[in-house]
């Protein structure tokens, strides 16, 4: 259950996609939201059973599936402070500030607690913002450790940096980054500043639009990932960037290649992706999951870039074809059978979960996530980006971006 998009049955709508309130605001329109009172009412931090880690499988609540990657993987929160750049929209005297959370391989995971998907407060705001009442005790857990010590096995590890839709989180493409994350890779998720429901330490909840002067933009986060991109090289030469100056994780300074940086987002974020990847050489390569790609792109570019693509595709005279057409390096263009912008995600996954508590029919859970198998839908997002960056950022080759695969006979190599 995501927090951005809703396709219906005549496409997306919205300036920068649709958005999270009609996603949530269909499923009650529907009249499926009283079952909830029947649900479990078992807590995130419930006791581990046999003192091993938190219980992930409490009855009813919302899960997420285990990356497949040969390490377990650990997180950490960063608060980020760019004193470069003033933020009068936070008031006088005030900088710019991202919270941002770090994912990567790691080396042990015994007593380091399971992160939440979204921490109780942003959720608890969230939940009241569309009208779903949803218990916090349902919130599905994540496969990150908290502060668990990083895996290093000699070299240093590639990046990835990601963008999230419009009014939403950083958690929203969990799946995903935990994935990468499993497979080597450090991920850096950030909430984009006054679009977001999220919380510095200390301070209070913040939701998207609350203060509506605030440029909530594409072109408005760009600086906020080339930000993101400057936090990447402290780490990797060893310097904590947190503004607090919070304790990381044991082997995480240091271990960063700042050579070796990807990002990927999607919605606006994907937007945000493809913006960001124009103007900074940094990133090594791109990966949009059905942005619109606006503003307009008019500038060519010579990095690697994957677009996958189903409620914004490459239409003749659209945006996202504009982009295509600037693209000078390696470039593919791949879209799900059966998929719609919520099928890239966790959404794919969440939703339907939700929809049986809730007593949605199949019909009505299609509406939102598309007639893709949720268990498809997750494979392909979990098989694509990983192996994008580990062709562009590691130079392992595999045969899946070559052309139609078996193994995915639903995805579709566009021209």
């Amino acid at each position: 259950m995501d927090t951005t998009p809703f396709t219906g049955p005549t496409g997306p709508t919205g300036p920068t996609g649709p958005t999270r309130r009609r996603v949530l605001g269909t499923a009650l329109a529907l009249g499926v939201a009283a079952p909830l009172g029947l649900a479990s009412t078992a807590r995130a931090d419930a006791p581990a059973p046999s003192g091993g880690t938190p219980n992930r499988l409490t009855p009813n609540r919302l899960t997420l599936p285990e990356p497949t990657g040969p390490h377990r993987v650990g997180t950490v929160e960063l608060h980020l402070r760019d004193t470069s750049r003033p933020d009068p929209v936070a008031g006088a005297g005030r900088f710019r500030e991202l919270m941002a959370s770090v994912w990567y391989p790691a080396r042990r995971t015994e007593d380091f607690p399971l992160a939440p998907w979204l921490a109780d407060g942003p959720m608890q705001a969230f939940l009241q913002d569309v009208g779903f009442p949803l218990p916090l005790s349902l919130a599905p857990l994540t496969s990150g450790h908290l502060g668990a010590p990083v895996h290093r096995s000699g070299r240093r590890l590639p990046v990835v940096l990601y963008a999230h839709g419009a009014h939403s989180h950083r958690g929203d493409h969990t799946v995903i980054v935990q994935e990468l994350a499993s497979h080597g890779y450090v991920v850096i998720t950030a909430d984009l500043p006054h679009d977001a429901f999220t919380q510095f330490p200390g301070g209070p909840v913040l939701t998207p639009g609350t203060d509506p002067t605030a440029d909530t933009g594409v072109r408005a986060y760009i600086p906020d990932f080339r930000f993101l991109l400057d936090c990447v090289e402290e780490l990797a030469a060893g310097r904590n960037p947190d503004a607090d100056g919070r304790e990381l994780p044991e082997g995480l300074l240091g271990a960063l290649d700042p050579q070796r940086i990807g990002m990927f987002g999607w919605s606006k974020g994907g937007s945000v992706t493809a913006q960001t990847t124009v103007v900074d050489r940094r990133i090594r390569a791109g990966l949009s999951l059905d942005g619109p790609m606006i503003p307009t792109i008019t500038t060519d570019l010579d990095r690697p870039f994957l677009m996958m693509t189903a409620a914004w595709p490459r239409t003749p005279g659209s945006d996202a074809e504009t982009f295509w057409t600037h693209l000078r390096g390696w470039r593919l263009n791949v879209q799900a059978d059966g998929a719609v912008h919520n099928s890239y995600g966790d959404n794919m996954t969440l939703i339907p979960q939700a929809g049986k508590l809730l007593g949605m029919t199949e019909q009505q859970i299609q509406q939102q996530v598309g007639t893709l198998a949720p268990e498809r839908g997750i494979a392909v997002q979990q098989a694509y980006p990983l192996a994008f960056f580990d062709r562009h950022l590691r130079h392992r080759r595999g045969p899946l971006l070559d052309g139609p695969s078996a193994q995915f006979p639903e995805v579709e190599y566009l021209p």
